[in-house]
């Protein structure tokens, strides 16, 4: 079993309670809790340098917002970070989120290692997911069916936002930049030069004009 795990998730007696959970149930040496994405970030640089890395991260993706200042304000903005300090992390997503085209999204362009969907059965979800992560094998709740039609791309809310802003005549830096200052996330432009990049290749698009003109031809946009 995973000897060291860190949990981000912003409620503290939900944080609270997930970490007593699965400390009661698994054998786990070490297991640490943030409520801020930046905080848990900290402590994955910390112990990376100390060559003493956590194995498993377990994080939500939406986090509130309050009167802390933060640099990192998404689980994934997290993810993606902590990917590229330590690749071989293993990550597992606990969210409320059940779009099956955004979790795809995670398990494609993010590598994460399971997903579960909080719920009745969130916490019993979540001690197998750690078992199966552990076992390198992945995990996805049961009620959640993640087979989407190779035949057909669909958009999510936060592909549409995108395509809106290149639409106006935004770059894809220039969409980052006002995606940071609206507090959209994620914002960063390698995570949206991966999702265009991913559409240039479905529609077979040879740039962003010829992109938006098959979406509109088909009526996507």
């Amino acid at each position: 079993m995973f000897n060291k795990i860190l949990l981000s998730e912003d409620f503290q007696g939900e944080n609270y309670g997930i970490a007593e959970t699965l400390k009661e149930k698994l054998a786990i040496e070490e297991l640490q809790s943030e409520l801020y994405c930046d905080k848990a970030f900290t402590r994955l640089k910390v112990a990376f340098k100390n060559n003493d890395a956590y194995e498993l991260l377990i994080t939500d993706l939406f986090f509130e917002e309050d009167h802390v200042d933060r640099k990192l304000t998404s689980g994934f903005e997290l993810i993606t970070a902590a990917r590229t300090l330590q690749p071989s992390l293993k990550i597992i997503v606990h969210s409320m989120e059940n779009n099956p085209i955004q979790i795809n999204t995670l398990f494609k362009e993010q590598k994460i290692n399971g997903y579960v969907c909080k719920g009745r059965n969130g916490m019993v979800e979540l001690v197998s997911a750690i078992n199966e992560v552990y076992h390198n094998r992945t995990y996805v709740s049961p009620q959640l069916n993640l087979n989407v039609p190779h035949n057909v791309v669909e958009l999510d809310d936060f592909d549409r936002a995108i395509l809106k802003e290149l639409a106006n005549g935004l770059t894809k830096k220039e969409v980052s930049e006002k995606f940071k200052k609206e507090k959209i996330t994620p914002n960063s432009e390698s995570t949206i030069d991966k999702r265009i990049s991913r559409l240039y290749d479905e529609y077979e698009a040879k740039n962003t004009t010829n992109l938006l003109f098959k979406l509109a031809k088909e009526g996507r946009i």
